[in-house]
Formats: C-alpha cells, sequence, structure tokens
C-alpha cells in the first residue's frame, strides 16, 4: 500500500510539469520566498500553488453561497435590487473566511 502510494505521487509531481496552476509561478516563488520556504523543485512550487487555488476557490464559493443567501432574504423583505449583478461584501467573505479558521473581522471596540 505506501509503494502504490510513493507510486501515485511520483506520477502525480511529474504530472506537475506540464501542469501551469492558475497563480503564475513568480506570484508563488515570491510569497514562498517571503515566508522562507525554499525549494528548487518547481513542481513542489506548483503543488503549493495548486493547493493555493483550491483554497481560494473554496472560500469565494463559500462567500457566493453567503452573498445568495443575503439577496434571498432582501427579496422576502421586499427590497428590490436594481442590478442582478451578484456583489461580494467583506461580511460574505469573512463569514466564508471563518469556516477556515481566518479571522479578518475588526474588533467592535477599538481601545
Amino acid at each position: 500500500a505506501q509503494a502504490e502510494k510513493e507510486k501515485t505521487l511520483a506520477e502525480f509531481l511529474l504530472a506537475m510539469d506540464d501542469h501551469q496552476p492558475l497563480i503564475p509561478d513568480a506570484v508563488t516563488e515570491y510569497y514562498l520566498a517571503r515566508t522562507g520556504f525554499e525549494c528548487d523543485d518547481v513542481r513542489i512550487k506548483r503543488l503549493l500553488a495548486l493547493v493555493a487555488q483550491k483554497f481560494i476557490s473554496d472560500v469565494v464559493t463559500d462567500a457566493f453561497q453567503y452573498s445568495r443567501v443575503h439577496q434571498l432574504n432582501n427579496k422576502e423583505r421586499k427590497y428590490t435590487q436594481k442590478d442582478r449583478r451578484s456583489l461580494l461584501t467583506m461580511d460574505d467573505l469573512s463569514q466564508a473566511l471563518q469556516e477556515y479558521g481566518v479571522n479578518v473581522r475588526k474588533p467592535e471596540y477599538y481601545s
């Protein structure tokens, strides 16, 4: 079982040579360098970019769902929306990020 996992991982890393994530290599390298991560293997960097891409996609999807709930609540209260475009608010984004343990809300009281 362990040998099969290692074989699958090796095949996946080989596939990363041909795959170009949405986040450019230069952006990935910049942020990895800022965190102190050092690696010369471009496949590992692309794998981390793919993970970041998945995280961003999940957060945006969740934020969109919160936005849809707010739009439906406004319709029930008879608030009309002239524009049909979706609007991502900081409240929707912060609720979505809260699910992943990221707090972006301002404190209620400033001291």
